[in-house]
């Protein structure tokens, strides 16, 4: 699916957002409806680390927000959406550019919303990988991602 004006422009603002730009890592594309993500991670003066590898820092750093942004933007208003956890193991040094690819498919935002009919909220977890040009994994992160309806203003008084 081709990225939209839209999407192009949040990619273009990602990227210089100093918080991700201080990473390394590049959003290269956008789907038009958010469901597909896919980030670069070159290895160059500013993700070396000692050993002439990426930093770990750098690997993490890279895929840290997306899944949480690929789901504000789908779910839309009404929705709060959290970063609740991440494990991330390193399993070969990244000693070239290495790529993310995030996916979110229909069946998955059908179980949050079938979900959270009858929970308050829900955690999921999503898997990504960091890869070569030829496919070899050099690292693999897991997120937890909080994600429950926002509570209407009615709602909270009605609370008190």
């Amino acid at each position: 699916m081709p990225e939209s004006w839209r999407t192009r422009l949040y990619r273009w603002a990602f990227n210089l957002f100093p918080a991700y730009r201080g990473t390394g890592a590049v959003v290269t594309y956008i789907a038009h409806d958010w469901r597909e993500v896919r980030v670069k991670l070159p290895l160059n003066l500013w993700t070396r680390n000692y050993y002439g590898t990426i930093f770990g820092g750098s690997l993490y750093g890279a895929i840290d927000p997306i899944y949480m942004i690929i789901l504000i933007q789908i779910l839309g208003k009404g929705f709060v959406v959290w970063d609740k956890a991440a494990t991330i193991q390193f399993k070969k040094p990244g000693r070239s550019t290495l790529y993310a690819h995030f996916v979110i498919q229909q069946v998955e935002i059908d179980a949050i919303l079938d979900g959270l009919k009858t929970e308050r909220s829900l955690d999921r977890v999503y898997h990504v990988d960091l890869v070569d040009k030829a496919g070899t994994v050099h690292a693999t992160a897991e997120k937890v991602i909080y994600v429950r309806r926002e509570e209407s203003s009615f709602a909270l008084i009605e609370k008190y």
